[in-house]
């Protein structure tokens, strides 16, 4: 049985004095592939470098985080864009908009979020979305007709189910993490109605960490616990999950032949 991490920020400073353990672990737990998605500038560096230790279980993203975004945001999407024509990537990610934080750079997240959803299609790539309070106001940007052809992940879905079947209509998939394990969590009861080839398991580590870990550094080796909560909200074997889910991420990153 085997699992895949979409969404993982493990070459954060948090995971710098046990990386190798993480990432062993989690291979013997069967999370297979893990998905790094990148912020800004300074994650790339210890991005690849993991990349480059672990060849055959993580991946890198291209991309420039909405709350990295700032006035001359166009210098860093420079970066990006020098970087996906040099080497291949999973994805475009992470990117999209977020009114949790500053809404005073929406205008400009906004912007910077079509021009790398336009640089996806120019790549052939999905898109890793956050979408942080501001999932209504990302599904208006894609049902634009110049993003018709574009495809991806809402990453830490926690919406209802019908923004998820908006999504869903709109060629996209949804990252489930921690956040279905919460006790006070709602996400379960919306995700009953949503039919489970449209998720994937995702931890954001080192961040939203399931329980009963919550509040403590979050790791793909907490992928199988998500999975597990999953199996018994959509009254599956944890096997059909992992399954299902692998097979969902794998089509979406083009990870392997399917």
């Amino acid at each position: 049985m085997q699992f895949i991490d979409s969404h993982a920020h493990i070459y954060a400073d948090k995971f710098s004095e046990d990386i190798e353990q993480v990432i062993n672990h989690s291979i013997s737990l069967g999370v297979d592939k893990i998905y790094m998605p990148n912020i800004d500038h300074d994650s790339i560096d210890p991005m690849f470098e993991l990349e480059a230790a672990c060849p055959a279980h993580c991946f890198s993203m291209m991309g420039l985080h909405p709350c990295s975004v700032t006035k001359d945001f166009e210098k860093q999407l420079y970066e990006v864009e020098d970087w996906l024509n040099k080497r291949p990537f999973a994805a475009l990610g992470e990117i999209g908009t977020d009114l949790y934080w500053d809404k005073s750079l929406f205008d400009y997240q906004k912007e910077a979020f079509k021009i790398q959803c336009h640089l996806a299609l120019k790549h052939d790539l999905p898109v890793a979305i956050h979408c942080r309070e501001s999932i209504d106001e990302t599904i208006e940007i894609l049902e634009e007709n110049e993003f018709a052809d574009l495809t991806g992940v809402f990453h830490c879905f926690t919406g209802t189910a019908e923004q998820a079947k908006k999504i869903i209509q709109l060629g996209f998939y949804l990252g489930i993490g921690g956040v279905l394990t919460f006790k006070n969590s709602i996400l379960g009861e919306e995700l009953k109605k949503i039919p489970l080839k449209y998720l994937l398991l995702e931890t954001d580590s080192p961040y939203l960490s399931p329980e009963p870990y919550r509040g403590k550094r979050n790791s793909p080796e907490y992928i199988p616990l998500i999975a597990q909560k999953l199996a018994d909200v959509k009254e599956v074997s944890l096997e059909k999950v992992a399954e299902v889910t692998s097979i969902t991420s794998a089509k979406l990153f083009k990870a392997y032949e399917l």
